[in-house]
Order: structure tokens, then C-alpha cells, then sequence
């Protein structure tokens, strides 16, 4: 009896019925879900002002139920059952991946930045070109430093450098920072641990590998055509260095030399930290406590000296070592066959291995062998984690809506319509980014909803994870299309350096539209040979 029944085969589940597709059937139906709820998905976060997450979690159940999903479908049961919640699958399904990797990067740029691996990097910059070649150095600071940091932390740590190069030379300050800002606006966009490339790369299941490759190949050239609109437009239009500028203080960074100064106090004073010593030192003035109380920190000759920047070698190393080992284990599995070696190769490339030893590195080389304590180091990694929140839950709010979408069907009608249009995939998904970029503003929320909506667009098409990684990089390339009021960057450009709203426009948005073409550009052409 057993055996009958389990060569009985299953009924098929009857296709999705109810919400509109009760007013319109088939396709029609489908796309009119799905066109609704980007629609949705905008006013929400351009009008009502909805946090993204929220947005993108709202619409992805309104879309669900408008489609025909069931509430079990949707949301599983209290139950333990074999039915799978749609949203806990997408939301679960990202983020495995793509959590620790921005973890672990997260931490180790807040180490290089609180370290002074950032001065470090811009001040032998700005030596070796000299004067005359000083923004390409901003340039390459940017495009150095932007690797492991996010974009706005770049800038609050770099514009003092900016400020300075301006200040000396008596020339526009456009014409170092638009320099700087390109640099970090192309590593944001196009390289990992960065979320929207990692976000991308999960979606699609391409190796990081690949997206690092292809994203040094369009990116570059990309680059290089932003610093060239930034050189025309820093002689044309003057911006004199703001006179109320005043550096953002350091959490982080003051913890730290905060826990040093009074531990080379203690070392030198009574153990009850009274003060003491040669010179005049006080209990609540310029000594700066990391605990319940005030630490007395004495001045003059007993003061603790500044701490001397890292050597440049050092920041190259740790900044190399993630990106060579995770490229080994990249083309080691084209280029190896399966063996032992092999499998050690990927091991240590893998991201989140190869991460947490540039972590490691990092502790050790800019942390524990200069002085620091293992308290300031879980300080500055624990106090580098708080924005961390909004940026994961963002991209697993994406994650649903991609779920959603493939689940419900409309994926599927999306991919058919758009392949009836004949565009290549590569376009398609910069011109949808490009939309929802210029629409909403973020430039995440346009990858991760991008992603979804041209992820069904491939399936099938049996492309190379190198061609997949090109797709990215055209998803990437339009969520950076364009940056003006709507977008959280514009904003902190202008008012970080001095820039009108109307110059701004003129030199911010420009230089970030040059980006995006330029990255677009390179992308579609190799795409037709990869």
C-alpha cells in the first residue's frame, strides 16, 4: 500500500489566483502587479518618506497577496510544517551571504581609518606627484582608500586633506575633491565588500572573484573619464574652501586616544589616578575617560605623545591581501584542476576567510603592534557596526521583493515581455536602474531591486559567471546615474564642502552621470565578446 502511494504522483499546485489577477488574468495581470508596485515602492520612499526597509517589505507583501500568493505562501504556518514563508526564504537567502562580508569589511576599514592609515596613504600621495599633480593624487587616495571603506566615512575621514590641498594651492576646491569623491564613488559602486556589488553578486550567484575582476576593468576606464570631466570642471568653476568648516569629531578615534593617554598616565602616576607628575594635570579638563569616570591625563613633558601614522606598505598589504587571495581562488578553479592545492587555494580566497585575515592583519599591524588595547580595538570594531543595521536590512528587504517577484510569477511574465522588447539584458538592466535610481535615490535599493527584477531575465540563458558579473556591473553603473536632492550624498558633498546646491548640480551630478555611462559604456561592449 506504501508503495502505491508513493508512486502516486503529486497533483500539481493550481496556479496563483486572487488579488487583481481576479480583475485581469494572465501576463496582462502580472505586469500590472508588478508596474503597481514599483510604483508603490517610490511614492512610499520619495513621498511619505518611508524608511526603504519598511517600503520594500510593504510592497513586497502587497505584490504577494495582489498576485495570488496565500498567506502560507507568503509567511509560512505557526505550524512546523514543509511550507517554506517566502519572505523568511528571501530575506535568509541574501543575507547568509552577504551579512559577514560586510561585517568583516565594515571593521577592518574603520581599523585603517582610526589607525591614520587614510593620512597616511593621501600624505605620500600628495609628496610624490607634488603640487602641480595633486588632484590626481586626491584621485588615487579615493580610489585606494574607497576599497575598504564605505563612501560617506571616506569623505568625513579625507576632506580635511581636501580642505588642506584647497587652502595651500588658493584654487577651486572642486578641483581636488571632485577628484577624491569619484575615486569613492566608483569603489562604492563597483567593488566589494561594498553592499550593492555584494548584494548583486548573491542575487545573481556569481563568485566575488569575478565581480572584483570585472568590476577593475569597467571601473577604471569609468574613472579615469570622471577625473577628466573633474579637472574641466575644477578650473571653470571656483568654490572657495569654507571658512566654518569644522572637523566632524571621531567617536571611534577619541575612544582611543582617549584609552592610551590614560594608560601611559597610569604607567607613569599612583595607581588610584590622582593627578600627578612633572607638570600641571587636571581630573576633568583635557584628559578624556573611557570609564565611569574622569582619567587625569597630565600635560607638558608627561603628555602622550601623538600617534605616528602607519607606514604606506603596511595599509597596501592589508588592503591587497583580501582582493589577491579571493582572485586566486577565482581562477584557480579554472585553471586547476581539483586536487588538494586546489581546495587550499579556495579556502583561504573564499570572502569571508580571506576578510577575516585582512582583519586579523589588521589588528595586529595597525592595532596591537603600535600600542593599542584589545579594548580599543573592540571599540572601534563594535562602534563601526552601528550603521551596519539599516544597510543589511535594506538589501534583505531586497531579497523578499526578489523572492516575491520569482514566486508570484511576475518574474517570469517580466522576462518574457522583456525579451519580446529584444534589448539585451546588459541594457535593460541599466536603464531600470538608472530609473529607480534617479526615482528614490539610493543607490542600494536601486541594486537589490534591480537585481530582482533582471535576475529571472537570465535564468536559463546559461550565461558565464564572467558575463553575469558584467551584468552587475551595468546594475551598478545605473544606481549611481545622476546623484541629486533625493539622494542622502548629494547632500552630505554640498554641505561637507562649502558647494552650492546649483554648483553642486553642475559638478556632484555631472561627474557622477560621466561615472555611470562611462562604467555602462565598457560594460555593454565587453559584454558582447564575454
Amino acid at each position: 500500500m506504501s508503495s502505491l502511494l508513493a508512486a502516486t504522483p503529486t497533483p500539481e499546485a493550481p496556479p496563483h489566483t486572487g488579488g487583481l489577477l481576479l480583475l485581469i488574468d494572465g501576463t496582462a495581470g502580472l505586469l500590472t502587479v508588478a508596474a503597481l508596485g514599483i510604483v508603490l515602492l517610490l511614492v512610499l520612499i520619495i513621498k511619505v518618506r518611508l524608511q526603504p526597509f519598511v517600503a520594500l517589505l510593504a510592497v513586497s507583501i502587497a505584490v504577494g497577496l495582489s498576485a495570488g500568493l496565500s498567506v502560507t505562501e507568503l509567511f509560512g504556518t505557526v505550524q512546523r510544517s514543509t511550507s517554506v514563508s517566502m519572505i523568511e526564504s528571501g530575506m535568509g537567502g541574501i543575507l547568509g551571504h552577504v551579512a559577514i562580508i560586510i561585517g568583516l569589511g565594515t571593521m577592518l576599514g574603520a581599523i585603517l581609518e582610526v589607525s591614520g592609515g587614510a593620512e597616511a596613504l593621501s600624505s605620500r600621495l600628495l609628496n610624490l606627484f607634488g603640487e602641480k599633480r595633486a588632484p590626481l593624487a586626491m584621485g588615487l587616495t579615493g580610489l585606494i582608500f574607497g576599497i575598504p571603506v564605505f563612501f560617506d566615512v571616506g569623505i568625513f575621514v579625507l576632506a580635511p586633506i581636501v580642505y588642506a590641498a584647497a587652502k595651500r594651492s588658493g584654487k577651486s576646491i572642486l578641483l581636488y575633491a571632485m577628484p577624491l569623491l569619484a575615486g569613492l564613488s566608483m569603489t562604492h559602486a563597483f567593488l566589494p565588500p561594498h553592499p550593492g556589488p555584494v548584494a548583486a553578486a548573491g542575487l545573481f550567484k556569481v563568485d566575488l572573484g569575478w565581480v572584483i575582476l570585472m568590476g577593475v576593468i569597467v571601473g577604471i576606464p569609468a574613472v579615469l573619464a570622471a577625473w577628466a570631466y573633474a579637472a574641466w570642471i575644477g578650473k571653470r568653476l571656483f568654490v572657495p574652501v569654507p571658512q566654518d568648516m569644522v572637523e566632524a569629531a571621531d567617536e571611534a578615534k577619541a575612544a582611543v586616544a582617549a584609552e592610551r593617554a590614560a594608560r601611559r598616565a597610569a604607567v607613569g602616576g599612583p595607581t588610584d589616578g590622582a593627578s600627578t607628575g612633572a607638570g600641571k594635570s587636571t581630573a576633568t579638563g583635557k584628559g578624556t575617560g573611557t570609564g565611569s569616570g574622569s582619567v587625569a591625563v597630565a600635560e607638558g613633558p608627561s603628555e602622550a605623545p601623538a600617534e605616528q601614522p602607519p607606514a604606506l606598505s603596511t595599509v597596501f598589504l592589508i588592503i591587497g591581501t583580501p582582493l589577491l587571495l579571493i582572485l586566486a581562488a577565482t581562477f584557480s578553479s579554472i585553471a586547476l584542476d581539483p586536487s588538494t592545492f586546489r581546495s587550499v587555494i579556495e579556502f583561504f580566497g573564499h570572502p569571508f576567510v580571506a576578510l577575516t585575515i585582512a582583519l586579523l592583519m589588521a589588528y595586529y599591524l595597525l592595532g596591537i603592534r603600535r600600542g593599542w588595547s584589545r579594548k580599543s580595538l573592540e571599540t572601534v570594531s563594535t562602534a563601526s557596526l552601528k550603521p551596519v543595521g539599516n544597510i543589511l536590512l535594506v538589501v534583505g528587504a531586497g531579497g523578499v521583493f526578489g523572492a516575491v517577484l520569482k514566486g508570484s510569477g511576475i518574474a517570469d511574465a517580466l522576462a518574457d515581455t522583456f525579451n519580446d522588447v529584444g534589448l539585451p539584458v546588459v541594457v535593460l538592466a541599466w536603464l531600470i536602474s538608472v530609473v529607480l535610481r534617479v526615482a528614490q535615490g539610493s543607490a542600494t535599493v536601486a541594486i537589490v531591486t534591480t537585481a530582482g527584477i533582471v535576475v529571472p531575465l537570465v535564468e536559463g540563458q546559461d550565461l558565464s559567471q564572467a558575463h553575469l558579473a558584467l551584468i552587475i556591473m551595468a546594475i551598478s553603473a545605473g544606481s549611481i546615474f545622476a546623484s541629486h536632492v533625493n539622494d542622502g550624498g548629494f547632500w552630505i558633498v554640498a554641505k561637507y564642502f562649502g558647494i552650492s546646491e546649483r554648483d553642486t548640480l553642475k559638478s556632484w551630478t555631472v561627474l557622477e552621470t560621466v561615472l555611470s555611462v562611462a562604467g555602462f559604456a565598457v560594460a555593454a561592449l565587453l559584454s558582447i565578446f564575454i
